[in-house]
């Protein structure tokens, strides 16, 4: 095989950051379901961590490097990214309230409610609207340079919410991975699932 034949295939392999985003969108409304069902608070617990670790982590990547091309390539976009900006910053303040709450109350599982009505919300208006607009204004290679990118930026995003930092490029790509140094050290010392 040619070296241009094994980058082909290796490039095909590749994923475009609208089937990255999608996955993580089920992903976390599944772990949502079975943080619903559960009747073990420890179980509950760790699922919803789980949970709030891969919507700070999704966040993040977002704002870091999809937003950016939804401002510069589609029509409304920036309209759009402010809409989900909006839509991150409720999901975060009802995960920081999630954080807080006791796993076995009533109001841990309103709470584990409202955020799953929040990001199935969020995922249809991107699933619906957003993700197929990027397919048609970006090309392919373009959507796998940014879903490679957005993998990248999930290693180093924080894993806690953090109400009242910005949404803003420049902060995410500056101070969020001393942030998210600072969040996965707590997690390893407390024994935290994420």
């Amino acid at each position: 095989m040619s070296s241009t034949e094994g980058s082909a295939d290796s490039h095909d392999t590749a994923q475009d950051v609208v089937t990255i985003l999608t996955e993580d969108h089920r992903e976390m409304l599944e772990l949502l379901g079975r943080a619903e069902t559960t009747l073990d608070a420890e179980e509950r617990r760790d699922l919803t961590d789980s949970v709030i670790a891969e919507v700070m982590r999704h966040s993040v990547a977002e704002e870091m490097f999809v937003y950016p091309e939804m401002e510069k390539h589609l029509p409304g976009g920036t309209e759009a990214v402010e809409h989900d900006k909006k839509e991150h910053d409720e999901i975060v303040q009802v995960m920081k309230q999630l954080e807080g709450a006791d796993a076995s109350s009533a109001e841990f599982t309103t709470l584990v409610k409202k955020l799953q009505e929040l990001l199935k919300h969020h995922a249809d208006d991107e699933e619906s609207d957003q993700f197929p607009a990027l397919r048609a204004h970006l090309g392919h290679d373009t959507l796998v340079e940014v879903g490679t990118k957005v993998q990248a930026a999930k290693k180093l995003a924080p894993t806690r919410p953090h109400p009242s930092a910005p949404h803003s490029e420049l902060f995410h790509k500056t101070v969020g991975p001393g942030v998210g140094m600072v969040d996965r050290l707590r997690d390893a010392l407390t024994g935290r699932n994420t």
